[in-house]
């Protein structure tokens, strides 16, 4: 599988004109690559996410986002609803656990979920498959939502993402709201998952989990991705100034107090005509006025004038 994402916009049309809650989007993803996407909230995150798998509703979409040179966004809904959405591409969406709806049991759920992908025969197997792929008990699928643990619920959402097989799955924020327990079984779950080929784009304020799961690491502010390279480049030589704010905002166990990025992220409705971390950056200068291009680094892209 090879996703490449080129000129992603995602617009919102308001009183005051269009509001572009992502603007400008390049990264591509090789076969069993995950990529990490990390910043502030109201950055873009989830809503690149929702955007790549085509439920951005209310808003419209440009640029181009080519799935084993498939353009998914020039093709209908219900093309794409038939051939790759929950089929070859996934989400798990934030808030994942308040998706069940409580009236119906995980069984009827999943077999809900089947019954609208045109699936008529073996549906105990394909169910019984996607429950222990992500360690739980056939029991699991008799009881109620209000029955299963937070940790339990979590799987059970996973799972379901990983019913009809994909190969590309969209994780946005699935450890938040989980005790610390739950959070190493769920993040070691993705680890298996990814060793078994899969492909990941993990949407979290955490870099910690970024470090330990994703090949490539995407920093979002402001609606455009500022910084974009291997997960090695952005963690041991950091090059955009927000990039290295938000790692510096990391406790460390050296004694060093963490630091913290002043001011706060631009309004949607007033994004500047030039540099979006402007106002918060250390190291501006005069040049920073104008909106900096996509400068080459060694595994990906920058967008800071400090390294044209």
């Amino acid at each position: 599988m090879t996703l490449i994402v080129k000129g992603l916009c995602a617009q919102y049309d308001a009183q005051n004109g269009s509001i572009y809650a992502v603007e400008d989007v390049d990264f591509d993803l090789a076969d069993g690559e995950s990529i990490g996407i990390a910043g502030e909230s109201g950055c873009g995150k989830s809503t690149l996410g929702i955007s790549i798998i085509r439920m951005l509703l209310g808003g419209k979409m440009k640029g181009q986002i080519l799935l084993d040179n498939d353009s998914l966004l020039e093709i209908s809904e219900s093309e794409f609803t038939e051939k790759f959405r929950w089929k070859k591409i996934s989400m798990i969406f934030q808030g994942a656990m308040n998706s069940l709806d409580p009236v119906f049991t995980i069984y009827e759920q999943f077999v809900e979920i089947l019954k609208q992908h045109n699936f008529k025969s073996n549906l105990d197997a394909i169910i019984l498959d996607a429950i222990h792929s992500v360690s739980l008990d056939d029991l699991v699928l008799k009881k109620y939502p209000h029955e299963l643990s937070g940790g339990m619920k979590q799987r059970v959402i996973i799972a379901m993402a990983l019913l009809l097989q994909p190969r590309f799955v969209i994780a946005d924020e699935p450890t938040t709201a989980l005790d610390v327990l739950i959070q190493s079984q769920i993040i070691n779950l993705l680890k298996k998952l990814k060793k078994d080929g899969m492909s990941f784009m993990l949407i979290s304020h955490d870099l910690a989990v970024l470090s330990e799961i994703a090949d490539k690491i995407g920093i979002m502010y402001g609606g455009h991705m500022v910084e974009f390279g291997s997960s090695y480049e952005i963690f041991k030589n950091p090059k955009h100034p927000y990039t290295q704010g938000l790692l510096e905002s990391i406790p460390t166990l050296n004694g060093n107090p963490p630091k913290y990025i002043k001011g706060i992220p631009p309004s949607l409705l007033e994004y500047p005509t030039q540099c979006r971390f402007i106002e918060r950056c250390p190291l501006a200068i005069d040049k920073c006025k104008i909106v900096p291009p996509k400068l080459k680094t060694k595994t990906g892209y920058v967008r800071c004038w400090l390294y044209e």
